[in-house]
């Protein structure tokens, strides 16, 4: 597979505590010479990032980030602020203790509240693999699917593990057929990222694809 086509299903993310508006405006640059789905980028930046990029590329943040502990009501606030920001596809991180405490009803409507919220635009729910089990990953499924929101991710980035090939494989097996699924954290060569595409994924969440391109001088 050609690095121009996977580069096509790349989130080209920038998510540092320390990110300033000169890198974010690298990013958005780098996102749109080299074709990428989406770049992913704090909240704080949307506003700024959509005027500059226009209709170029489309704008992702992230909401409940990195641990999820926010309320349903502050998470879909913060959906609801950043599509009026511009705001394309929203990634929002799942209570993980209310996975562990086994609350499917609760976790089903914070899922169905923020994808209200979301106003018709792309929701990815990070699920956080690395801290779940087989059972509970597959419960996820079930529910991502049953809230009718576009994608399931497998990891913020900034836990204990990110995307495995295992991982994207039971996804596969137990979303439905509207559900598509993103693989993010530690994806860092082209063979990474061909097989995470070839075992279903539809969207990558890295940096490193456009770091590669740059180097092979594409």
């Amino acid at each position: 597979m050609e690095l121009k086509e996977i580069l096509t299903h790349c989130d080209h993310t920038l998510l540092k505590q320390d990110c300033t508006w000169e890198q974010i405006k690298e990013v958005c640059e780098d996102g749109m010479k080299y074709g990428c789905a989406s770049v992913c980028i704090p909240p704080c930046y949307v506003r700024r990032a959509n005027e500059y990029v226009g209709e170029q590329l489309k704008i992702c943040t992230v909401i409940g980030f990195p641990n999820g502990c926010s309320t349903p009501a502050v998470k879909a606030f913060e959906a609801e602020n950043a599509v009026r920001h511009g705001a394309d596809e929203i990634d929002m991180v799942v209570n993980i203790g209310w996975i562990k405490d086994r609350r499917w009803d609760r976790l089903l409507e914070e899922l169905q509240e923020v994808k209200a919220a979301c106003r018709g635009r792309l929701l990815k729910v990070i699920v956080e693999t690395c801290l779940l089990t087989e059972e509970e990953k597959i419960e996820m499924c079930e529910l991502v699917t049953q809230a009718r929101a576009d994608y399931i991710k497998t990891s913020t980035g900034f836990s204990a593990g990110g995307a495995t090939r295992e991982d994207v494989k039971l996804f596969k097996s137990h979303v439905g057929p509207d559900v598509r699924i993103k693989a993010a954290g530690g994806i860092a060569t082209l063979q990474d990222a061909e097989d995470f595409l070839v075992l279903g994924a539809d969207r990558l969440g890295t940096s490193r694809l456009v770091r590669l391109a740059k180097e092979q001088g594409i």
